[in-house]
């Protein structure tokens, strides 16, 4: 076995340097879609049914594009094609969207603009570990982390930037307002261009030399023939929730929970039974035989991520009815606040910038597991403190604790995770360890809107406390998973 040769530090920003468009791509979506959806007539109900897409979208496209990146070589390499694809017709997307003159048609860019990102994103996680030796890959996610960063507040901030220098920030019924389209326009043009910049200034090992670096052994076969058992719970869970549905008369969201139990629990019991070698028996026996520290981290990023996508979806329906006290997407009091959720969300990321910094020296003190624990903790008390905030401003103070919260959901899970995945695997566990980021957004999704409706008198604000009350859960599920001694010791992997 030959050992991987270091990287320059301009290398390792060239390798990582894509990423800040994918994620400018990502914060515009996050910050602008649910405004997008009710200006075309979106009830708030109906927000969650419609960002489906997003979550849905990467639970079928990560785990593919891991397994086919494993083994894809050509001209362009083995990730880099990936990369490519997925900005071109991400950056069609993102120039679509805000001309959309129909909401179907707004929620169909929305699946293809996601499933972009997530073609582009899943090689770059895989790309570090492929190109970099393991001293030095702290350093590679950690400037992945740094241009999130930056995207994200660049990003999220250009609607109420662009309204500033005069663009306006109304728009007739039915359309979207300028600062939103040359958000996105400006959007395509930096996705495109980061990612070009890394395509062509970066090189991939091909095959045959990865393998001369990689020391892991060739792990056994695994045995699936019980893999009947979990897919039969599932799909008893799915029928008893579309009893619970029939029953009660819930909301139509609902079904979305239902076809996601029983398309996984009929997938487990296929693999028990089946004998074939193709892409889906192999994506679903790895699932099945995931190592033990990613099934402990699963109910982390479950928790942690059914926060994440409340946020995402209800900040501005809440934040422009409870802080601006306007519903109506065609008011300037409405614009004027979605204009303020795109400052959060960017003050939010340019924290989580900061906490980066801060985080690896937390690490060592107190390891991992505290150090996460103490991380979620904080965001979860951010969104709690919009059910009881009123003066938009003080909402910037609350963004402190969520941006300590999504630093760390990008860093300390990977490197508690990251002794446990084999090398020649790393693509296809990276799209798996995904399900578990998609999966609580897709449940998120179909029960939010029924919560609000059930419990709180359609008050989007109160999805905000449910997601605070959800970093908290988290946290205590951070102490299930073990902590690392080498990797206390030297920071956060993935940083």
């Amino acid at each position: 076995m030959s050992r991987k040769p270091e990287l320059s530090f301009w290398q390792i920003w060239n390798m990582c340097f894509g990423f800040l468009g994918i994620q400018f791509g990502f914060a515009l979506q996050n910050a602008n879609v649910s405004r997008i959806f009710q200006t075309l007539g979106a009830n708030v109900n109906d927000i969650p049914i419609l960002w489906v897409a997003a979550p849905l979208t990467g639970l079928i496209v990560q785990p593919i594009i891991g397994h086919y990146s494993d083994r894809t070589w050509n001209r362009l390499g083995r990730r880099r094609p990936y990369f490519l694809a997925g900005a071109i017709l991400a950056t069609l997307a993102l120039l679509a969207m805000p001309n959309s003159p129909t909401l179907w048609i707004a929620a169909g860019l929305l699946w293809i603009m996601d499933a972009s990102f997530n073609v582009s994103m899943e090689p770059f996680r895989a790309f570090v570990g492929d190109q970099l030796p393991e001293r030095q890959r702290p350093l590679g996610f950690s400037m992945q982390s740094v241009f999130i960063g930056v995207g994200a507040v660049v990003a999220s901030v250009m609607p109420w930037l662009l309204a500033k220098v005069g663009v306006s920030n109304l728009a007739p019924e039915g359309a979207i307002p300028d600062t939103v389209k040359y958000a996105f326009y400006a959007g395509g043009a930096v996705l495109l261009g980061t990612v070009l910049w890394t395509v062509l200034s970066t090189r991939e090992y091909p095959p045959e030399q990865l393998r001369e670096f990689d020391d892991d052994a060739e792990r056994p076969a695994v045995d699936v023939s019980r893999a009947w058992l979990p897919g039969v719970l599932l799909l008893a869970a799915g029928a008893m929730v579309l009893l619970a549905i029939r029953h009660f008369a819930l909301e139509k969201e609902l079904y979305v929970l239902v076809g996601g139990l029983v398309v996984f629990g009929l997938l487990f019991v296929w693999l028990a039974f089946s004998r074939s070698r193709h892409m889906l028996r192999e994506v679903m026996g790895d699932l099945y035989s995931m190592p033990d520290a990613m099934r402990r981290l699963a109910w982390v990023q479950f928790f942690s991520w059914f926060a994440l996508f409340a946020m995402w979806i209800f900040t501005t329906p809440a934040v422009t009815a409870v802080q601006f006290g306007s519903s109506d997407p065609h008011s300037a009091a409405y614009n004027t606040g979605a204009n303020w959720v795109g400052v959060l969300m960017g003050a939010y990321n340019g924290f989580a910038a900061l906490a980066a910094i801060v985080i690896p020296l937390v690490v060592r003190r107190i390891g991992l597991r505290w150090s996460h624990l103490i991380n979620l903790w904080l965001g979860g008390a951010g969104l709690l403190s919009f059910l009881l905030i009123r003066n938009p401003d003080w909402l910037i103070a609350s963004m402190v604790g969520v941006g300590f919260a999504w630093a760390s959901i990008l860093s300390l899970p990977y490197a508690m995770l990251s002794d446990n995945l084999p090398a020649q695997k790393m693509g296809v566990y990276m799209g798996i360890f995904n399900f578990f980021i998609v999966i609580p957004q897709l449940l998120a999704a179909s029960v939010l809107g029924v919560l609000l409706k059930l419990f709180f008198h359609d008050q989007p604000i109160w999805a905000l406390g449910l997601g605070g009350a959800s970093l908290i859960v988290a946290g205590l599920f951070t102490l299930r998973v073990r902590d690392p001694v080498d990797a206390a010791a030297t920071g956060p992997a993935h940083a």
